[in-house]
């Protein structure tokens, strides 16, 4: 665990003073889940469940908030099996499936989904010959039902690929109303209606949050980034965490802290459970 200055440390101590109404947001992918070539592949750190159930009884809600459909992450997070352990101890977690337009909550038990959006379909008929005029056909593509993934991770050169399907692939998604979202080797395509920053915002209101701290990895998490400096920008105490690789690196200049992966953002969740019950 690195702070990035003296105002890093100092955040830090202002959250842990009002952990218990601070709402912890993860992203799931590089944050709570190492990263793997196969998508499907994934699964929560081993460590993870039992630490989110701890630090969930120190603060006010603990949230996922991620890319991937809510079903997907409650599966490969076994985080529907923590939220039944939180509903005894009247504590919350909340998973926001693709970037906030899917809602599950420890409480409410159902996942809630809006309609895909239009032009998605239109945008998967002619996505196939846009992969063939980039060489990159044997990309793998991901229908999440309200978006769809290209990822390039199993191709032979992934950053090349990544590289000539990103503009063509904007293009084709800006010609059917819908938008893109880059991340490791990976560009989704989805409506414009909601993303990570609305979701931070969404639960800042709904719980009436005193503090924030959002842990992400890539370029997927930088609307929650934006959002949740906006929230200290207007007095709230915040804090920011890159969960830094080799492959991504441009959160870093946004964070608070930066820790290596997975691993060390639990370690740093730990400290923080341990640093709110002492306070």
């Amino acid at each position: 665990m690195e702070f990035t200055s003296t105002d890093g440390a100092r955040r830090y101590d202002e959250l842990v003073r009002v952990a218990g109404r601070a709402i912890i947001g993860l992203d799931f992918d590089g944050t709570l889940s190492p990263i793997v070539d196969d998508p499907e592949a994934a699964h929560i750190h081993d460590d993870a469940p039992d630490v989110l159930l701890d630090l969930a009884r120190e603060v006010a809600a603990v949230a996922v908030i991620t890319g991937r459909p809510a079903r997907q992450v409650l599966d490969l997070g076994g985080l529907e099996e923590v939220g039944d352990a939180l509903a005894s101890a009247d504590a919350d977690l909340y998973v926001f499936g693709q970037y906030g337009n899917e809602r599950w909550s420890s409480r409410s038990r159902r996942i809630i989904t809006p309609r895909p959006p239009r032009g998605l379909a239109s945008f998967e008929r002619e996505l196939t010959g846009v992969l063939r005029r980039a060489d990159a056909a044997d990309a793998w593509v991901e229908d999440k039902g309200l978006a769809v993934a290209v990822h390039t991770r199993r191709l032979d050169d992934p950053d090349a690929a990544f590289q000539r399907l990103l503009p063509l692939i904007r293009n084709l998604a800006k010609n059917n109303d819908l938008i893109t979202e880059p991340g490791r080797n990976v560009i989704e395509v989805r409506s414009s209606g909601m993303h990570k920053g609305l979701a931070v915002r969404t639960l800042v209101e709904e719980l009436d949050a005193g503090a924030f701290l959002f842990a992400g990895d890539d370029l997927g998490d930088m609307e929650a980034f934006e959002a949740v400096a906006e929230l200290r920008d207007a007095g709230l105490p915040t804090l920011l965490v890159c969960s830094a690789s080799a492959e991504q690196s441009a959160l870093v200049p946004l964070s608070d802290v930066v820790v290596k992966g997975p691993e060390g953002v639990l370690d740093l969740l730990r400290r923080l459970t341990a640093d709110a019950r002492d306070a």
